[in-house]
């Protein structure tokens, strides 16, 4: 079992934070076949650009650098917030020394495909950093640009609902609700399928990434990342094909048409208008009328939180999804 020692300081400074890299690497994971597996659309879409990017530039040395325990710190750089950036992490990645980099892929390029001499010559090279940059940033902008932005929104709104977690229940009833393998008890936060042992947070905090690749909850509790767990964000069902408990919206279209049914459904936690376009892929203007019209029937509120303003569901709304479903 991996058991965090929590202190009311702690709690005070732990944080989210969105990591882009940390993301595309789960993704390359999956297209190898080692990570979470990809639906049938996503895979069709992306294996073929995932083997031409393999024969054109040295993404084989960075495939190279994962392990079943995950991968190189360098290449997942920590991140600072919920305004990460693959330019930041790109930036991290690119600016890592060269020894710090030799010592990372000494431990973890051990693997039959770290022999291959088309990718030992990368990997023992002097500009070895600058060269597995290259690729992940090609892999970026071929793999995973694209998608980002509704995936990142996804990321967002989680994040959105675990503050208001936090508001109405309390920070253990939010770390719990993480997975249900996880436990808050006596000053700690417990995860029984984990191996680790005691962490004690020393007043730092808990850094908590929401991801829309991983496939369960992994941890992060040696330098130099922060403290961390990384969770699948909610809203992640619909996106791999996977039954959801959520209600259907045909029942809804009827009434109320089909974009107006699809944002009613959506808000099944706290979300502003542009969450919903980005993870709807709608347009803002059109988002914002249909809600302007859900909120004059009753079925929607809003409220100010900080620089966003938030919609959710009136139990009217709530009763009407519930009985579409």
């Amino acid at each position: 079992m991996l058991r965090f020692e929590v202190s009311v300081e702690d709690l005070l400074r732990s944080r989210f934070a969105l990591s882009p890299a940390m993301d595309l690497c789960l993704l390359l994971r999956s297209l190898t076949g080692h990570g979470r597996p990809l639906t049938r659309a996503w895979a069709t879409r992306l294996l073929p650009v995932f083997e031409r990017l393999r024969r054109e530039t040295e993404l084989d040395a960075a495939l190279a650098l994962q392990t079943a325990q995950g991968g190189p710190d360098f290449v997942a750089p920590p991140p600072r917030g919920l305004n990460q950036t693959w330019a930041d992490d790109l930036a991290s990645i690119r600016a890592t020394p060269l020894e710090a980099a030799r010592r990372e892929i000494a431990a973890t390029a051990t693997g039959p495909s770290a022999r291959d001499p088309r990718v030992r010559a990368v990997l023992d090279s002097t500009d070895a950093v600058a060269r597995i940059a290259e690729a992940l940033d090609r892999a970026w902008h071929e793999l995973l640009a694209a998608d980002w932005p509704q995936l990142r929104a996804i990321c967002e709104r989680d994040v959105v609902h675990r503050v208001g977690l936090i508001g109405e229940h309390g920070w253990a009833t939010t770390i719990e609700s993480l997975h249900p393998g996880i436990a808050s008890r006596a000053g700690g936060i417990e995860i029984g399928f984990f191996r680790g042992g005691t962490v004690r947070l020393s007043g730092d905090g808990l850094l908590l990434i929401p991801s829309v690749f991983v496939g369960h909850v992994a941890a992060h509790y040696e330098d130099p990342w922060p403290r961390t767990l990384i969770y699948p964000a909610r809203g992640t069902a619909a996106l791999w094909g996977e039954q959801e408990a959520v209600p259907r919206p045909d029942a809804l279209t009827a009434l109320v048409g089909r974009a107006r049914a699809r944002l009613l459904v959506a808000l099944d936690a706290p979300a502003s208008t542009s969450h919903l376009a980005r993870s709807l892929t709608m347009a803002p203007g059109a988002v914002g009328d249909h809600l302007a019209i859900l909120r004059d029937a009753g079925l929607l509120v809003r409220a100010r939180s900080g620089r966003s303003v938030l919609y959710r569901r009136t139990p009217l709304g709530e009763a009407l999804v519930a009985g579409a479903g």
